[in-house]
């Protein structure tokens, strides 16, 4: 990095936030120092180029998708190979286990890894780096991973409608045991527990993050005698199911009842009222996961293993006063 910042006469801070793909270069000098570094490789010895197998076992969807380009666009300006397993049916196939024997594989990042904390534990021993990005479980306390601040972001938006007057709110919660969702869960009961009001299980409803499966969930709760004054959402998709639930029987959003959601994708800004929800900041986990797992590999332990970044409150149309 000292060569590089010396031959493109810029500071090394800079070259840093070059190659981690900071907004807060200018493009000359971004281009500046983008040829230095091409200058270096092209100077350098013939050796292997490191890869690293990138996990997603999901469809590459808006979510999942700016994750996964985050982490392939900062790879390669570390001049990292990218092998990528996404799609569904990864879910079921014994991944980690072959990893090690890989003989062109460097290290992993796993985004969202079905497997539970003892396999990645194994995989550890075996000596192999790799970060996980949104972990499912809790992960192990010697596995670096990068999450953002679920629960945090979950009490902000729960105090916003506590805020607005509501006390009786219901959640379309993700699966069960997911550490997302248990966070914004506990999250949204700290938002309550503050205003006063003890949290109903009846209102907290289990599903999948789909669409589908929030236009269900959403349907039952509206059906109740007692519906809530407002309902917050695991995701932004689920969100989408309870806006339709609502207009299926002639309810107004945000007059009747106020709706919220989480992640603020693309889909957020499209519904009509545009939904309240919580920025994730999906780009800058890919990110970091990328430089903690370079640290990793350049024989560096990093100090803090698990980080949490912080997400942030987006408040549009779809959330209102308690009705009267």
């Amino acid at each position: 990095m000292r060569e590089i910042a010396a031959e493109a006469g810029v500071s090394i801070a800079t070259v840093s936030r070059v190659l981690n793909d900071h907004v807060n270069v200018a493009p000359r000098t971004r281009e500046l120092v983008l040829q230095a570094m091409a200058r270096s490789r092209s100077a350098a010895p013939e050796s292997r180029r490191r890869t690293v197998h990138v996990r997603c076992p999901y469809l590459l969807t808006d979510y999942f998708g700016l994750i996964v380009s985050s982490i392939a666009e900062t790879l390669r300006l570390h001049g990292v190979r990218v092998v990528l397993d996404a799609g569904v049916t990864s879910q079921h196939a014994d991944v980690l286990t072959a990893l090690p024997d890989e003989p062109d594989v460097d290290a992993a990042i796993l985004i969202l890894p079905p497997e539970d904390g003892d396999r990645l534990v194994a995989l550890a021993r075996r000596g192999f780096p790799f970060v996980v990005v949104d972990p499912r479980t809790a992960p192990p306390p010697d596995i670096a991973s990068v999450s953002a601040a679920h629960l945090a972001g979950a009490r902000a938006l729960t105090a916003h409608l506590v805020e607005l007057g509501h006390r009786d709110i219901g959640v379309i919660a993700g699966p069960v045991e997911w550490l997302a969702g248990d966070a914004r869960t506990a999250g949204h009961h700290a938002a309550l527990a503050q205003a006063g009001v003890l949290p109903a299980r009846h209102r907290v409803h289990h599903v999948e993050p789909t669409t589908a499966e929030g236009l269900r969930a959403a349907g039952e709760l509206l059906d109740e005698p007692d519906r809530p004054t407002a309902i917050v959402c695991f995701n932004d998709k689920l969100a989408v199911g309870a806006l339709q639930a609502a207009h299926d029987r002639g309810l107004r959003v945000p007059e009747d009842l106020s709706v919220a959601g989480f992640d603020d994708i693309d889909l957020s800004r499209a519904t009509r009222p545009a939904l309240t929800t919580v920025r994730q900041p999906l780009q800058e986990m890919g990110r970091i996961a990328v430089t903690q797992l370079m640290r990793v590999l350049d024989g560096h332990r990093p100090e803090a293993l698990h980080l949490e970044l912080s997400t942030t409150l987006v408040v549009r149309d779809s959330t209102g006063p308690v009705p009267v």
